[in-house]
């Protein structure tokens, strides 16, 4: 019921990027998404607006309050309501009641697009206050929340007065850690990255995209994808002058998640990617450059890759050709998987490469740099992996070991009829002669 799509060039318009109603202009959300620009990054904008449509279409068909529908300018309370129901019955979580606000549980059904989809409708709804578009508060803002960390500052030790000054010391340290205001708070979704290990995910996906005779463009970007880490938007989007700016033919500038739009690292591909680009762009995407420009003739600022109508090719366009083959294909993946497959398989490499702990950590850093990580610590959960699997490979040596031995050793007991005196299989070793640290392990094991 809910749709997007962008307007045409030859249309003179102030809108980007049109919602509609069916086959109407639907402007809350046209000047929601519009208005989000410049405060987030396009690429989150639209993420922003799909996790909305859903929502929006199911309030017309689905809510209900009192034996009513629910609108997106009705009150606070009708709001929460429906969302609520939403999160139960489409969203399979489960609500529970908390003085001023409700904790939202996720379950093993609930997609990982939740917190997604409550900062989407947060942010919808500040914008519609913005712009004199919304009359109430907003419906996703715990007020109390506010209020209490202010009550807390102003209030001192010493009762009915203020707080001293920090620099006193006699007042007990504030906390800096902020708690957040939202009504809706998920209390277990703690982000882990998926270890995809399987050497062969990206031919696989090949293979997919060549059954659904996918063109040039849609299979260097898949190669682009795997090759990379980058997201999708972040291929996509390329223009023709992020290409010049690397010294190396195998290299592009490229933004970052909350860079906004400022071209802040590089991406790195195979020198074959660099010939099926080439070929592209004078193929392919020549034909439907209305200009039919080469390489060399086109200006820095032209898209990389081109829509069938001439135009800067979207992510929405290109997840079209993705989806479908993947569908047919019966494969389960989301283009952000080839992000966790590149990272697995770097450190991988870094693992096998590396001589000690201290080039290990050495790479590490270089591949934290790379990513353009704001946290360090998402490695953690990559690393524990490998972590884990060196532990296993160790003791399937020591297992080994032990198994060879063990052959050793029977093959060279020899039968004998008299007893032998028993013997002292351990020999006493004077503590002192023992590491402490070994001596601490040992003590630990009685």
């Amino acid at each position: 019921m809910y749709w997007y799509d962008y307007c045409p060039k030859h249309v003179k318009s102030r809108y980007q990027l049109l919602v509609f109603k069916a086959q109407e202009p639907f402007l809350p959300l046209t000047d929601y998404y519009h208005d989000c620009l410049g405060r987030v990054s396009k690429s989150t904008a639209i993420s922003y607006l799909n996790s909305l449509l859903p929502f929006f279409s199911w309030l017309e068909t689905s809510s209900n309050f009192q034996g009513q529908r629910v609108q997106w300018n009705d009150s606070e309370e009708k709001i929460r309501v429906a969302v609520e129901a939403y999160l139960m019955e489409k969203m399979y979580c489960k609500i529970h009641d908390k003085d001023t606000f409700r904790f939202v549980k996720l379950t093993n059904k609930s997609p990982n697009t939740i917190s997604r989809f409550l900062s989407a409708l947060k942010s919808f709804y500040k914008s519609m206050i913005c712009l004199n578009q919304y009359p109430y508060h907003n419906p996703f803002i715990d007020t109390q929340a506010i209020l209490q960390p202010y009550k807390e500052e102003v209030r001192g030790v010493r009762n009915d007065k203020p707080r001293i000054a920090s620099i006193a010391g006699t007042e007990e340290p504030m906390a800096h850690r902020r708690v957040t205001d939202s009504y809706f708070k998920i209390i277990n979704d703690e982000w882990q990255p998926q270890i995809i290990d399987d050497i062969h995910l990206p031919y696989q996906v090949y293979k997919a995209g060549q059954h659904v005779h996918w063109s040039q463009r849609e299979m260097i970007i898949a190669r682009m994808l795997f090759e990379t880490g980058a997201r999708a938007s972040e291929i996509i989007e390329l223009k023709v002058g992020d290409y010049r700016q690397r010294k190396s033919h195998q290299e592009v500038m490229t933004f970052n998640k909350g860079s906004y739009g400022r071209k802040i690292k590089f991406l790195r591909f195979s020198k074959d990617t660099v010939k099926r680009l080439f070929h592209y762009i004078e193929t392919e995407r020549k034909a439907v450059d209305k200009d039919h420009l080469d390489f060399h003739e086109l200006p820095d600022e032209a898209a990389l890759f081109l829509s069938t109508n001439g135009t800067p090719f979207t992510y929405h366009a290109w997840y079209y050709h993705w989806n479908r083959a993947m569908k047919e294909n019966k494969l389960c993946l989301n283009p952000h998987k080839a992000r966790h497959w590149f990272v697995t398989s770097r450190l991988r490499e870094i693992y096998r490469l590396s001589q000690n702990d201290a080039e290990v950590q050495q790479r590490k850093n270089e591949l934290i740099q790379y990513m353009k990580w704001k946290n360090p610590d998402t490695m953690h959960v990559y690393a524990h992996h490998f972590d884990e699997a060196q532990h296993r490979a160790a003791h399937e040596h020591m297992l080994e070991q032990m198994e060879r031995r063990e052959k050793a050793y029977n093959k060279q007991l020899k039968p004998s009829k008299k007893l032998k005196p028993k013997q002292q299989l351990f020999k006493p070793i004077h503590a002192e002669l023992i590491d402490k640290d070994l001596q601490e392990l040992l003590e630990g094991l009685e």
